[in-house]
C-alpha cells in the first residue's frame, strides 16, 4: 500500500521557519545543489532561502496554499535543513516543531494515522 504524504496538503514548515544552511550546498559550488539565485547570504558561512529570513517567512520555492495543496519547486535540490526535517510521524517519531508550524497556520497536529490515507489528514485545529 502506498503511503500518502500529508506534507503535500500542508507546507506550514516552509512558511514558518528560517531555512538556513551551509553555503556550499548551493549549485554555484555543488552541482545539482540548491539554486543559488533562490538564496541570500547569511554571514559568515551560511545561505538562507529567499523569503524565510523575515518576520513572516515563506520560502520562495514553496508553491501553493498552506493547508491546501503545496509543493516544493526545488524538492530534489532542497537544502539539508529541509531534507532533515521530518514531518510528525513520517518516520514513526513525533516532531514538535512540525506541530508548532502547523498550529501557527491553524492546522491540527499530524498523527500516526495521517500517513495512511488522505481522509485521515487533520485540517483544522
Amino acid at each position: 500500500m502506498q503511503r500518502h504524504n500529508p506534507c503535500l496538503l500542508c507546507g506550514a514548515c516552509c512558511a514558518y521557519f528560517r531555512a538556513s544552511f551551509y553555503w556550499a550546498e548551493t549549485d554555484d559550488v555543488t552541482p545539482g545543489g540548491v539554486p543559488v539565485m533562490l538564496t541570500e547570504e547569511l554571514p559568515p558561512w551560511r545561505r538562507v532561502m529567499l523569503g524565510t529570513n523575515q518576520p513572516q517567512p515563506r520560502c520562495i520555492a514553496l508553491q501553493g496554499t498552506i493547508g491546501g495543496e503545496v509543493r516544493c519547486t526545488i524538492h530534489p535540490r532542497r537544502a539539508s535543513v529541509c531534507r532533515d526535517f521530518p514531518a510528525s510521524w513520517e518516520v514513526g517519531v513525533h516532531n514538535e516543531r512540525c506541530d508548532k508550524a502547523r498550529a501557527a497556520w491553524g492546522l491540527a497536529p499530524l498523527t500516526p494515522n495521517s500517513w495512511d490515507h488522505p481522509r485521515n489528514f487533520p485540517k483544522a485545529a
